[in-house]
Parts: structure tokens; C-alpha cells; sequence
């Protein structure tokens, strides 16, 4: 019997910020991953007493890790009557998106994250701190970046998987590092990135290092980390002019504590008014502005159509979350 590994990949229910888990199972080539069960107790999601959860899967693709015919695929999580747990973001998600489909929202996720070995940012030293920030964003030489071994694997096997990774940069603090998955649409654009993590702490493990998505891995002068979320709909994609781009504002700062709500854990140590952010307290839109809470990029203003960029956004973000949120706020502005 010809068979392959299928890598199932789920989030799990920890609190403040949830992990990834994974487990194998080998199927018959020619068939489909099936429904598959898990022990909830064990992930945060189940009591003892009914541990039974169930693994739906909902996307795909090579598993560019093990090769060969291998899959990961990426799963929600439901209760065994097939009910959505309470944990499962996507499938509130994906109501938004059925109802909102006229929309055609596009995302692109700016996903960023930090390099540890051990306890300390990758490339630093042992006892103090490196040089002050300046060099190491999109920096180039073994002073300047560390890590990019890694970055390139990662980069070739998100292209090998098939995944719609767009780029990738040093950033600002040294050890620290973004890629960007999209445009694609709200599922898609999370599944994605789902799998895109996946495979950077995989990876990351064969080096002996641990990626981070905690938005403020090193406390002090030091840039935090973001999923900035470049959004756009159909109509905006057409014409954004000061009217559509006053409704889109208004209808963004009236749910301005919800969106900061399930934007990321400890979002408030991030979101400080320093490090190219605008104050988690305030929200504020502006032209190529890396200080505010959205920012109109300045081809945008100048061509009258195009995308935003939501900067408020962790590291740590459900993808999920945040693409529903902006998808029901362009939703209220077109719709007013």
C-alpha cells in the first residue's frame, strides 16, 4: 500500500495567546485527511471528564519539510457533535465572510518575529545589550543581522508548500525578522499564515533556535513586534477619496477598543506612542504616517485608490480575528 504523512496542524486553547499543535498520521495515497480526534485536556480545549475534540480539516499543502507526497494540513478545531469550539476563531470568520462576499476584501499580513537562543534575542551577547537600533533593519553583514540562514530556509520552503509569501526583511531590533504572506482573501490569508509560522518554528528547530511572536520580546529602547494588516475591498481597490476614506476612519475608531481587544496579548507594552506606533489609547489615521493607528500609504492618497495598513496589530495575533474585524468595519463604512 502506497501511503503519505499528513502533518495535522490546529490551534490550541491557551491563554493569553494560543499555540500550535501538531500531530501525524499516515493515510492511503488517493485519500483525503479525514476528521481526526484529540485529546482536548491536554490542549487547553476539553475537561478530562470529555476530552474528545475533533480536527476538521480546512486547507492543505506540500509539506515541504518531509517532502515527497507529504501534507501539513491545517485544521479547526470542532466539538465531536460538529459543532465549532469555542476556540475555533475561523469559523465566525467564515460567516462574516459568506455574508460580506460582495466585498472582495484582499489582506496582507506583515508578519514579525523575533530569533531566541536560550533566553536571549539570537546574535546577542551574552551579558549586556548590542549596539542601539539603527543598522540592523534590512541590514546586511554578520554585525548587523542575524539568523538569515534560517530566513532563507523558511522562505524557500513557504514558495515549496505553495504559500503566497510575498517577501521577507531584517527588522529593526537585531534577531528579529518579518515575512509577509497575501494578498489573498480573509480565509485564505489566515490559513496561510497558520502554516507560514508552522513551518518557521519547525525549521527553526533543526538550528537549535526558538522564533517568538510576543510583541515586546526585550523590554526598554527596543522596537516591539507587529502583523501590521494591509486591507483592502473591491470599491477601495477603485476609489478611495476623502468622503469613503472618512466613513472607513469613522467606522474603525468607533470599534477602536474591540479591535484592540483581540489584537494580541500585551498589546498595551507594544502600542506605546514610541517605536513607530500610535498610542494603544488613541486612534488616529494618517499619510504615510508609521505613527499612527492606520496609515494611508502616500501612492494611495496621491493615486486616490488602493489599500490601508492597520498598524496596530501584535506579533501574536489570531489572524483570524483580525481579518473579521476589519472585514465587519469596511462592511459599516461601505454600507453607510
Amino acid at each position: 500500500m502506497s501511503v503519505y504523512k499528513a502533518e495535522y496542524i490546529w490551534i490550541d486553547g491557551s491563554l493569553p495567546t494560543a499555540k500550535l499543535r501538531c500531530k501525524t498520521r499516515v493515510i492511503e495515497i488517493g485519500t483525503e485527511p479525514p476528521v481526526w480526534g484529540f485529546d482536548g485536556s491536554s490542549t487547553n480545549q476539553a475537561e478530562g471528564h470529555a476530552s474528545d475534540c475533533a480536527l476538521n480539516p480546512v486547507f492543505s499543502c506540500p509539506d515541504p519539510v518531509r517532502g515527497g507526497p507529504d501534507r501539513l494540513v491545517m485544521c479547526e478545531v470542532l466539538n465531536i457533535d460538529g459543532t465549532p469550539h469555542p476556540s475555533n476563531k475561523r469559523s465566525p470568520l467564515a460567516a462574516v465572510v459568506e455574508r460580506a462576499a460582495d466585498l472582495e476584501m484582499w489582506f496582507g499580513i506583515e508578519q514579525e518575529y523575533t530569533f531566541f537562543d536560550g533566553i536571549k534575542p539570537l546574535g546577542w551577547p551574552d551579558n549586556g545589550f548590542p549596539a542601539p537600533q539603527g543598522g540592523y533593519y534590512c541590514g546586511v553583514g554578520a554585525d548587523e543581522v542575524y539568523g538569515r540562514e534560517i530566513v532563507e530556509v523558511h522562505l524557500e520552503a513557504c514558495i515549496d508548500a505553495g504559500l503566497a509569501i510575498s517577501g521577507i526583511n531584517a527588522e529593526v531590533m537585531p534577531g528579529q525578522w518579518e515575512f509577509q504572506i497575501g494578498p489573498l482573501g480573509p480565509l485564505e490569508v489566515s490559513d496561510q499564515l497558520w502554516i507560514a509560522r508552522w513551518l518557521l518554528y519547525r525549521i527553526a528547530e533543526d538550528y537549535g533556535v526558538s522564533a517568538t511572536l510576543h510583541p515586546k520580546p526585550v523590554k526598554g529602547d527596543w522596537n516591539g513586534a507587529g502583523a501590521h494588516a494591509n486591507f483592502s475591498s473591491k470599491s477601495m481597490r477603485e476609489s478611495i477619496n476623502s468622503e469613503e476614506l472618512d466613513k472607513l476612519s469613522k467606522a474603525l475608531a468607533d470599534r477602536h477598543e474591540e479591535h484592540i481587544e483581540a489584537y494580541g496579548a500585551f498589546i498595551d507594552e507594544r502600542l506605546t506612542g514610541l517605536h513607530e506606533t500610535c498610542s494603544y489609547r488613541e486612534f488616529k489615521v494618517g499619510v504615510s504616517d508609521r505613527g499612527a493607528s492606520v496609515r494611508v500609504p502616500w501612492q494611495v492618497a496621491q493615486d486616490g485608490k488602493g489599500y490601508l495598513e492597520d498598524r496596530r496589530p501584535n506579533a501574536n495575533i489570531d489572524p483570524y480575528d483580525v481579518t473579521r474585524l476589519l472585514t465587519e468595519a469596511v462592511e459599516i463604512a461601505e454600507g453607510s
